[in-house]
């Protein structure tokens, strides 16, 4: 058996185990805190996790869980785990390959901390938004039983949506921090929203339902944990990860070279500045200097 050939068996079996998993999903709300609406009174812990692998790997990695606490996402919890991703990369697939390292994480939290497991997780990926309608976000929920919400940083284009004109026309409508307008592709389904999710970027990010949670309760959290362009839940999972990958990782000859000219750099900017700061104030001082000679000349006559 060739390498393709396991690659299409495994492909057959991961799909009919989405399938199955699939049937649990609930894309609405369960949970009270949700069902009160923002300012979602009664919920005070949310997790982020992210994968960022090692610059010159395909398969080494750092998986992280952060849970931040609502609503003013001070980080309280986080965890950080090196993985190697085994799992071959298939298009749709990308939940065999990560699922298990989040959950693994989240094991940790119950051993050693459950009081802050998280009542909702944001995911770096997608939802329901997903050509099979189960992404990551949605396998994470489905197996760890904790409402899930897929954010993305990228459109999923499925069922006729596109990143098109039209499309960018409707992105260039979000004017103000909360705006949104829903995917909806040829078939009717609503996937998902584009979400302008902050003031200080422009560009969206793509919220879906992940588990157990209401699209409007999804896009209307995900704003209120936006910080930046990528809520904090998952812009802390993401900073964290890399961050351990950088005190972990022994850096590259290449890395160390990248260092060594960015520094060198710096120094001929600062070196180049200094030298044009001090040939303006002499060209200034010669400046002065005639104006007073002139002066001096004008009170003599």
């Amino acid at each position: 058996m060739n390498r393709s050939d396991i690659t299409d068996e495994k492909q057959k079996r991961w799909q009919n185990e989405q399938n199955e998993l699939k049937q649990r999903l609930i894309c609405d709300d369960t949970e009270e805190w949700q069902k009160k609406g923002v300012p979602f009174e009664g919920l005070h812990y949310i997790g982020g996790v992210d994968i960022s692998f090692v610059k010159t790997s395909t398969t080494q990695a750092c998986a992280s869980l952060v849970i931040c606490r609502y609503p003013d996402m001070e980080v309280v919890y986080e965890d950080c785990d090196m993985v190697e991703l085994t799992a071959p990369y298939i298009s749709g697939f990308l939940a065999f390959r990560e699922v298990g390292f989040f959950l693994k994480l989240l094991d940790r939290l119950r051993q050693s901390q459950s009081h802050y497991i998280p009542q909702v997780i944001m995911v770096d990926g997608n939802g329901i938004l997903h050509p099979r309608g189960f992404g990551t976000a949605s396998h994470l929920g489905v197996l760890a039983d904790i409402p899930c919400i897929g954010v993305a940083k990228k459109l999923m284009q499925i069922d006729g949506l596109e990143k098109n004109d039209q499309h960018a026309s409707k992105i260039a409508e979000l004017i103000k921090a909360g705006d949104s307008f829903p995917l909806i592709g040829d078939s009717g389904k609503i996937w998902g929203k584009a979400v302008r999710s902050c003031d200080k970027s422009s560009n969206p990010i793509y919220v879906s339902v992940g588990h157990r949670i209401h699209l409007e309760t999804a896009v209307g959290l995900t704003y209120q944990c936006s910080l930046y362009r990528i809520p904090e839940p998952i812009r802390q999972a993401d900073i964290r990860s890399r961050e351990f990958l950088r005190l972990n990782v022994p850096a590259t000859e290449e890395d160390t070279k990248k260092i060594r000219k960015s520094k060198s750099s710096i120094l001929n900017t600062m070196i180049s500045s200094v030298r044009k700061s001090f040939l303006m104030k002499g060209v200034l001082l010669v400046i002065i200097y005639m104006i007073i000679v002139a002066i001096y000349n004008c009170l003599r006559s």
